[in-house]
């Protein structure tokens, strides 16, 4: 395809006015190093894995949340929490060289909608904040907790210790690191979007920094209801021009989901992009 878009979408990002807003296609080609099992990302490869393989019905089929809502009902919510600890939490998982590029952009801001921990090992080399989204919290009206990565570790802060100079790596559905901590089931999600929408999901210097950014989605459906919930919140602020979705084979309601956002489809994927931006790496991926 013509490059000029994908040009135009690299020089948003070296000038850091642009925030990658990141989904389960990403995580393609990372395996685990012992029997090359890629990691489970997208909705189906969660469900088999948190199942054992075993395929559930279709209505449960139909997403993860819905899938792993059922499961909590059955065998408590420390199900779902362990088996995506235990499927995230270690270092089993080959690193990518597309989570690294994009590190190595030093980026202020970073939306990652996965659960893994690749950005997180790629962001151990500098001082950052990790915002991880939280759900059904009874001691705090806010939906999210606070961590300052120096010095190679990571220790929980309050609103008033942020320092907003920092780059911020946002995992709004959490992550197994530095304590476990996750948005999964169907409950989780209507307690965080519900709170999303209050605005007690996004930290109050965050809604302050993201005003007039574009985003440009990698790896990101929008054919669930979910997705498109939780994207129409965190871009909320957007600048008349949004951005851009990279989304190859997109559906009707996809493109009509771009339109509405006023993101620019752009019908290729996100290999494409890290193909233009970083050829060497892109080979070894």
């Amino acid at each position: 395809m013509n490059s000029s878009p994908m040009q135009e979408i690299l020089a948003g990002l070296e000038a850091g006015d642009s925030v990658p807003y990141l989904g389960p296609g990403v995580l393609r080609g990372v395996v685990d190093r012992h029997s090359g099992q890629p990691i489970p990302a997208d909705s189906d490869s969660l469900i088999l894995a948190m199942t054992g393989g075993q395929p559930m019905s279709p209505r449960l089929m139909y997403e993860f949340p819905r899938a792993a809502m059922h499961l909590e009902n059955k065998k408590g919510r420390s199900f779902i929490e362990r088996f995506l600890s235990q499927t995230y939490g270690g270092d089993d998982w080959t690193p990518s060289p597309f989570h690294q590029w994009l590190a190595d952009l030093r980026l202020p801001y970073v939306i990652d909608c996965n659960r893994d921990t690749q950005l997180q090992r790629c962001y151990a080399d500098r001082a950052h904040t990790l915002v991880v989204g939280c759900a059904r919290l009874g001691a705090s009206q806010y939906r999210f907790e606070l961590y300052q990565f120096d010095a190679g570790q990571y220790r929980k802060i309050g609103l008033e210790q942020v320092d907003s100079e920092q780059p911020v790596l946002f995992k709004p559905l959490g992550t197994p690191l530095p304590k476990p901590s996750y948005v999964a089931s169907d409950a989780d999600f209507v307690d965080y979007i519900t709170e999303l929408m209050g605005g007690f999901a996004v930290p109050p210097w965050l809604k302050l920094q993201r005003r007039g950014k574009r985003y440009l989605f990698l790896g990101m459906r929008f054919n669930r209801d979910t997705e498109r919930m939780l994207m129409s919140d965190l871009i909320h602020d957007a600048a008349a021009d949004a951005g851009w979705a990279l989304i190859d084979g997109p559906s009707e309601k996809e493109r009509k989901v771009c339109q509405r956002k006023h993101l620019h489809l752009i019908e290729d994927d996100w290999p494409t992009l890290f193909a233009l931006a970083a050829p060497d790496a892109a080979k070894v991926a």
